[in-house]
């Protein structure tokens, strides 16, 4: 008998990471992986909660899967099912809701039930479910870390992932050699909180790095996400001294005002920051850095806002990831007053996206004409092959097959 499973990620790549393992457990039951449009036996959808956008959209696919196969078991799972498991449960269709306590029990539960709320209180997310990506054939994610202790004024991701937690670097090495036995040649580490690496275990995040640069196979590494504070000079000579590691950060600011950032109770200043990508850029060359930004906090003026446009265009990341503010029950900003218009939010938005364009333009043009190297992946669009350098410019060339997977030296047009 065909039995049939289909998923829906939304969110982040930690998310990707558990979804993809959820699959190589399915498969292992039995079960062929399909897509989401089409009929299945189970659906799994591993939720957002960032915004009540993702919410939302998670809330809608959730009615149109029912659609597609009204007998489906529809099970749910991830940070919006530990925040507000009741609320789905009572959409018609879901069978199951699991919350991060419960996560790695997801395949089990969708299997063989019972059907129900599998969510614990919001202070007691635990336990830690491995995870790496797989059915790519030039990188994988590969899940280091969960949960976080920092408890920005903005965020309900502690309250939806818990405290901070981690396996052994023994068992992580491990799963970058499995990973290295597929062929793939890229390892992306992602977190919730990445460089908080070590709480459960007592080892350190250098540790982690340089274990996993031993192992044989993987090429390249990147890590996804990481704070300020926790990216040490330390960490950064050593990557600087020639690892696998590339010169590509992605940093979060959320702010360049500083009064902005001390009501967000993030734990530095635009200082700090600033201190911190020029010691980076002053041991590697042409390092890629995107920056995450949020604009109309609560309180945000047009003249904080303006402090945050300045202070980016000062340290020229060569990508903002942008994002507006997002109201979210049961944090300490939504509370907060004054709370920005929807409209003002736009424009700011819109005004960082303008710079965001001109700034990675700038920094793809200080590239030009320079030799790297270039990991091209299998997708075929209108006869074009793409690829990544190691600081992270797309780079685009005739389609061949033989390059898929493959390291190549390109000079950068």
């Amino acid at each position: 008998m065909d039995r049939t499973v289909a998923f829906v990620t939304l969110g982040c790549k930690l998310n990707y990471a558990e979804t993809s393992t959820m699959v190589r457990s399915f498969e292992e039951r039995g079960y062929r992986h399909v897509e989401a449009t089409s009929p299945a036996d189970i659906y799994v959808i591993n939720t957002c909660s960032v915004t009540e956008h993702a919410d939302k959209k998670c809330r809608n696919i959730i009615r149109r899967l029912h659609k597609v196969n009204p007998a489906a078991r529809i099970v749910v799972t991830g940070c919006y099912a530990q925040l507000k498991p009741e609320e789905i449960a009572a959409l018609e269709g879901v069978y199951a809701v699991l919350g991060a306590k419960d996560k790695a029990r997801t395949v089990a539960v969708a299997i063989d039930g019972p059907g129900g709320i599998y969510a614990a209180p919001r202070n007691d997310a635990k336990g830690f479910m491995g995870a790496y990506s797989s059915g790519e054939r030039t990188r994988s994610f590969l899940k280091v870390q969960d949960g976080c202790d920092y408890f920005c004024t903005y965020c309900t991701v502690p309250l939806a992932r818990g405290a901070s937690r981690n396996i052994s670097i023994a068992q992580l090495t491990s799963q970058a050699r499995d990973i290295a036995a597929s062929g793939i040649k890229e390892v992306v580490l992602t977190g919730v909180n990445t460089g908080d690496f070590g709480r459960s275990t007592g080892e350190s995040f250098l540790d982690l790095l340089k274990a996993l640069n031993e192992v044989e196979g993987i090429e390249r590494y990147r890590i996804s996400s990481i704070e300020p504070n926790l990216l040490t000079g330390e960490i950064v000579d050593w990557i600087a001294s020639g690892t696998k590691f590339l010169p590509h950060f992605h940093i979060p600011l959320q702010s360049g005002c500083d009064k902005t950032l001390a009501a967000m109770h993030r734990r530095y200043d635009t200082q700090f920051f600033a201190d911190k990508i020029a010691y980076i850029r002053s041991r590697m060359d042409n390092v890629f850095f995107g920056i995450d930004v949020i604009v109309g906090f609560p309180g945000e003026t047009e003249e904080d806002f303006l402090e945050t446009y300045h202070f980016l265009e000062r340290i020229a990341p060569a990508f903002i990831h942008i994002f507006p503010y997002s109201r979210r029950a049961g944090t300490v900003a939504a509370a907060m007053k004054p709370q920005v218009q929807e409209c003002v939010k736009t424009k700011r938005v819109q005004m960082l996206e303008e710079l965001c364009e001109r700034l990675h333009s700038e920094f793809c043009k200080a590239n030009e004409g320079r030799t790297e190297q270039v990991l091209f992946e299998s997708t075929d669009k209108g006869g074009k092959m793409f690829g990544y350098t190691r600081n992270y410019i797309k780079v685009e060339r005739p389609y061949d097959s033989a390059l898929i997977g493959q390291i190549a030296d390109v000079v950068l047009p």
